[in-house]
């Protein structure tokens, strides 16, 4: 395991915002395969839910259990970070509500703009009643634009109201747990609020 401190000096991320990890999704297989027309390929009875209330991630591999994890074909994109607000405004600029799963990312903030945090180092630690897990230390890379898939699966429309607000393709720089609920974001520059 590699604590996110053995990665970084502590005030290497010195700013702090209070957000909330609204939803995780852990999907350990594609759902979005072939024509968009033809719709995703339904849940096999016996998989588990894809939202979890905690998940586990690995330093360069990813979150465990999803397909993406140590996906060769996805270095620097091992997981996804969204903001629910860039998601909110999607929805009212198509006139429509969002299901958030349906857009396939897995981590769903909620208080801090995600999109700024493309390029960046940051962390995110889980607040629970009984402490916290550590933070877990992550790199953004690129955005994670929308595909075609959006119109079908979201609403029609959201494939192109999604550019700019699809979230942002990161691998964890270490191990650790986030879990559902509030969380503290580090950065190395202030991010605006969403």
């Amino acid at each position: 395991m590699t604590p996110a401190d053995d990665v970084a000096g502590p005030d290497d991320l010195p700013f702090r915002t209070e957000v909330e990890v609204a939803l995780l999704l852990v999907s350990p297989r594609h759902r979005y395969e072939g024509r968009p027309a033809d719709g995703a390929l339904p849940a096999l009875p016996t998989e588990p839910d894809e939202r979890r209330d905690r998940i586990e991630l690995r330093a360069g591999l990813g979150i465990v259990g999803d397909r993406y994890f140590a996906a060769r074909a996805h270095v620097h994109a091992s997981v996804t970070v969204i903001g629910m607000e860039g998601l909110e405004a999607v929805g009212t600029a198509i006139g429509a509500t969002v299901n958030p799963a349906a857009t396939r990312r897995n981590v769903f903030l909620r208080g801090a703009d995600v999109e700024a945090l493309r390029g960046e180092p940051f962390s995110l630690e889980s607040v629970t009643p009984g402490g916290s897990e550590g933070p877990v230390r992550f790199r953004g890379y690129r955005p994670a634009n929308p595909c075609a898939w959006m119109d079908h699966e979201v609403a029609p429309g959201a494939f192109r109201a999604m550019r700019g607000r699809g979230g942002v393709r990161c691998d964890p720089e270490s191990d650790g747990v986030l879990t559902l609920g509030p969380a503290v974001l580090r950065t190395a520059r202030p991010v605006p609020l969403g």
